[in-house]
């Protein structure tokens, strides 16, 4: 790469403003228009990118309504009625409330499509029950909450899969999907580990609730538990797209918080809408300057170019998807997971498809890498966030994620040389890659 040319001015020009505090996505637009001044292409290009990316592209849409689902189900009681349901089914077996923890998560996996979602809104509650009268150390609870927020965003509903779906034009349905087995998948190997270490660590046994009690529990928690049956069934019968499931989603969960439990005010709906506009912003930020940024990238041609690198490896398609997956390990410990989808994840889809990779198991399994990245040091986004909720030093958090961690690795392993894990459930239901 010739240093001095348009591309590789930008490129620094992206790195220091990002080093220097400015969003990654401002930083990409500045870069871009850097580029095209020094190239000589008209710069107004920049803002043609952006409204054909953000304003043509309707499955945009589909992420500020599940971001602002999630915070509707958070600010009412909805996430404690599941962790009350969740309790009554595991919380009997030793080390209950991790498990409890991981259950809640599968169950809330379904109606956010968000790990922050998960670690922000149930995870607070989980971490309270965990560490109440030092029944399990406060670092143990929050490296669990960590990484079973990362199981939400790869069982449908999935924030992440709807960005790979704009980048890949893979059908967001089959994505949607694909990522059922691996999702439980993961998340029995979390189950199994912390089995394990309630053995090793003696973690108490809670107090079995009474069968008498389970049906009235149940009904309590029967609205939350219909929202995944409600979204999914919507889409998987024709009746919504993602997006118009995505705003059905937020009505229910609008409707069950205020009308059915009765615990939300004019004031916590406020500050549930503004939350979700900030961060829906932030994301729209990023989107926008990765719609330039990769404008840049075909100009450059560097899909191609990657293309015929890879190509010269004579790789396998096996032998892609371990250097794809090591690449977004390595990637994942520095970058937010959004900008790895919207700036690298397609430069690598055209080798992909010329090596006959099937794109909705390929887009699980960077879905996953993704997600591992946000636990996985010295970045891991929910690291961060967890460190904040319960108080405790990252290094403590750390050393209780990476058993972890391992084991998620292995889940990993299992998608990526198995991809009938991924494709069972899709083809099913008619898919025909």
């Amino acid at each position: 790469m010739n240093l001095a040319s348009p591309f590789s001015i930008s490129l620094v020009a992206i790195t220091a403003l990002a080093f220097l505090g400015l969003p990654i996505g401002h930083a990409m637009i500045a870069g871009s228009v850097l580029y095209l001044l020094l190239a000589g292409l008209d710069m107004g290009t920049v803002a043609e990118q952006i409204l054909n990316g953000m304003y043509v592209n309707y499955v945009i849409l589909a992420v500020p309504l599940f971001i602002l689902a999630a915070e509707l189900m958070n600010i009412g009681s909805m996430s404690e009625r599941l962790l009350r349901f969740c309790d009554a089914f595991v919380g009997r077996f030793r080390g209950g409330l991790a498990h409890v923890n991981i259950l809640q998560s599968i169950i809330f996996a379904g109606m956010s499509g968000s790990a922050i979602a998960d670690a922000a809104g149930t995870g607070r509650m989980i971490q309270l029950m965990m560490t109440k009268d030092g029944k399990y150390t406060a670092s143990f609870a929050a490296a669990l909450t960590a990484v079973t927020s990362v199981v939400g965003p790869i069982i449908p509903p999935s924030i992440p899969m709807i960005v790979y779906a704009l980048v890949s034009d893979a059908s967001i349905g089959y994505l949607f999907l694909g990522g059922v087995v691996p999702g439980l998948l993961m998340a029995l190997a979390q189950m199994a580990l912390v089995a394990a270490i309630a053995r090793r660590r003696n973690f108490p046994v809670e107090p079995p609730i009474p069968l008498r009690r389970l049906p009235g529990i149940t009904w309590r928690a029967f609205p939350v538990l219909m929202m995944p049956v409600v979204l999914l069934g919507g889409i998987y019968s024709g009746v919504t797209t993602p997006t118009e499931a995505a705003a059905v989603a937020a009505a229910y969960a609008l409707l069950i918080s205020a009308v059915f439990y009765r615990s939300v005010s004019l004031a916590d709906l406020y500050r549930s809408v503004l939350v979700s506009a900030r961060t829906s912003a932030s994301i729209g930020m990023l989107l926008a300057g990765a719609l330039v940024f990769n404008y840049v990238i075909t100009v450059e041609n560097i899909p191609a170019s990657v293309q015929a690198l890879l190509t010269g490896f004579d790789l396998s398609p096996l032998g892609f998807l371990i250097l794809v997956n090591i690449l977004l390990l390595l990637l994942g410990c520095v970058l937010e997971g959004t900008t790895i989808l919207l700036v690298i994840v397609p430069v690598l889809i055209p080798t992909a498809q010329a090596l006959g990779i099937d794109m909705v198991h390929f887009g699980v399994v960077v879905v996953v890498n993704i997600m591992l990245g946000l636990v996985t040091p010295p970045y891991g986004l929910l690291l961060f966030i967890m460190t904040r909720i319960a108080e405790v030093p990252l290094k403590a958090l750390v050393l209780d994620v990476m058993p972890f961690l391992y084991v998620m690795f292995a889940a990993l392993a299992a998608i990526t040389f198995f991809p009938d894990l991924v494709l069972w459930l899709p083809r099913l239901m008619g898919y025909q890659g």
